[in-house]
């Protein structure tokens, strides 16, 4: 509950009131606890003392009932009892002004960013990729950069990394060795994050995180909440959008220094999927967004179950904790309890680590920051009841606060403008138009040769059929003409010879006889 004459905000009552410093929510803070022990409630209880104080708040709602911040609260023997133990007066149930986001789109506007936007080191977590890998997803990125290629969906990268691929012979001396193998891994890994809701997540409208940054007529800051039932069936397309709108808000805000309030905070539930299996470099990215994000104004609520959830490097980071009881029923639980109990600034009245385990529901152990950014002694403490309802809101009232936001006409429709996919659809269309076009005039080429050859050789045969046509006529007119004088010589021979043989023959005769005459 937000104390407007105090200017702080009541969190808790133990043997005396614990107060959080507003001037001190953006050095940030942990919830953590057994599950059943009152996380939610705290979370609550902190999200409306922020949004009476005018600071937007952000919410990841894992189980449904943070919806019910939009309705009033409704009185129970638990809550009036709460109320009565912390002497509390002029307690009033109230609504909240909510806004409902949902990646799906199911029960809120749709969340949405492009992969350029989320990055190739983020989606390379997202896709679970190895260095390898890894590195040929920055390639693409970069060429993808070159070219003026915009990375919009699943369906751009996919048909980007394609590209690439079919071309890697092009990039090999300016980029190095793109295998194949490291293609098709990329693409199957795109293919499984298609299957888990990566193609409606990634798309446009792109979520401007500028819409988080409203109030209602009176004043208070609009509760922003993401649905995550279905997303959290997801954990690394859950662990992902967090870490990208983290990285998105520390991009986006410009540097403003020590406030009096945040200028928006951050609930994130089930905090340990931001960092299970994320390899060191990118723990190191949170580790530094988380550090220089407190400049920006933004204050950041981790929600586990264990502090040792978190990365250490995170956890120098938080400096207000509402620690919720533990159970330590194996070594490993008994470690964690161990190292909790010793985040604390020791309280001399009770044993921490005792305390831890003896905690009931809705008490906690707190520590938060003094206006001087000093740590607090530990205090056990029974956290505030909330003012708005504990149950989820009924499906018609989050339908009507759907409906009724200014962002339903803004985030409802997806489009799908021309980008990577469409203009490699142009080039590998182009490119296989020109490729058509050289085969078309390769066979033209080819046809109009082999008719010519084949012309050649009929030309080649009428030439030689020609050749021998003129060499029979000219052999037959020779022919011709030598016969006829031939003939004429002969005749004359032949009369010649008779002539001689028959004189011959007479004087054969004349002397034969003659000589038998004699």
């Amino acid at each position: 509950m937000y104390l407007e004459e105090s200017h702080k905000v009541w969190l808790a009552t133990g043997e005396q009131p614990v107060y959080l410093e507003p001037s001190m929510a953006n050095r940030h803070g942990l919830i953590a606890g057994a599950t059943g022990t009152g996380k939610t409630v705290t979370l609550k209880v902190l999200a409306e003392s922020f949004s009476e104080m005018g600071v937007p708040v952000f919410v990841a709602d894992i189980k449904g009932d943070l919806t019910g911040m939009c309705v009033e609260g409704v009185e129970t023997k638990h809550i009036r009892r709460s109320i009565d133990n912390m002497h509390i007066e002029n307690f009033t149930y109230t609504a909240y002004p909510a806004r409902f986001f949902d990646v799906y789109g199911k029960q809120g506007h749709p969340v949405r960013t492009t992969i350029s936007e989320m990055g190739p080191d983020l989606l390379s977590r997202l896709l679970g990729l190895n260095d390898t890998q890894s590195g040929i997803l920055n390639i693409v990125f970069h060429i993808a950069d070159e070219q003026g290629l915009l990375l919009l969906d699943l369906k751009d990268l996919r048909s980007m990394v394609q590209y690439v691929g079919d071309n890697a012979k092009d990039y090999k001396l300016t980029y190095g060795n793109i295998s194949s193998q490291s293609v098709g891994a990329i693409q199957r890994a795109l293919l499984k994050l298609e299957d888990e809701g990566g193609d409606i997540f990634f798309g446009e409208p792109a979520l401007e995180l500028e819409d988080w940054f409203d109030w209602d007529e009176s004043g208070k800051g609009v509760m922003n909440i993401l649905e995550c039932q279905e997303l959290f069936q997801h954990p690394l397309l859950y662990g992902t959008f967090l870490l990208w709108m983290l990285s998105e808000l520390y991009e986006m805000l410009p540097e403003a220094g020590d406030l009096d309030k945040p200028k928006i905070a951050f609930f994130f539930d089930e905090a340990h999927l931001l960092f299970d299996d994320a390899p060191k470099a990118l723990v190191d990215k949170v580790e530094q967004v988380v550090r220089l994000i407190r400049s920006k104004g933004v204050s950041v609520w981790f929600i586990t179950q264990q502090p040792s959830d978190l990365p250490d490097s995170v956890l120098s980071q938080i400096g207000n904790r509402v620690q919720h009881a533990l159970r330590a029923y194996t070594p490993k639980d008994q470690k964690g309890l161990r190292a909790a109990a010793q985040s604390f600034r020791e309280n001399p009245a009770f044993d921490t680590e005792e305390t831890l385990q003896a905690l009931g529901v809705g008490e906690a152990l707190i520590s938060v920051l003094d206006a001087d950014g000093v740590p607090s002694i530990v205090q056990k403490a029974n956290i505030m009841p909330p003012r708005s309802s504990m149950k989820a809101a009924a499906e018609q009232n989050v339908q009507a606060a759907i409906t009724a936001s200014p962002l339903h006409q803004k985030y409802g429709q997806i489009v799908d403008r021309t980008s990577a996919y469409e203009m490699i659809e142009n080039i590998r269309e182009a490119k296989e138009a020109e490729e058509q076009r050289k085969a078309q005039q390769e066979a033209e080429a080819k046809e109009a040769a082999a008719r010519e050859k084949e012309w050649q050789k009929e030309q080649a045969a009428r030439e030689k059929a020609y050749r021998q046509s003129t060499q029979r006529r000219t052999t037959s007119s020779s022919r011709s003409k030598q016969s006829a004088v031939e003939k004429s010589i002969n005749k004359t021979i032949n009369k010649a010879a008779n002539t001689i043989g028959r004189e011959l023959g007479k004087q054969i005769v004349r002397g034969l006889l003659g000589t038998f005459k004699k």
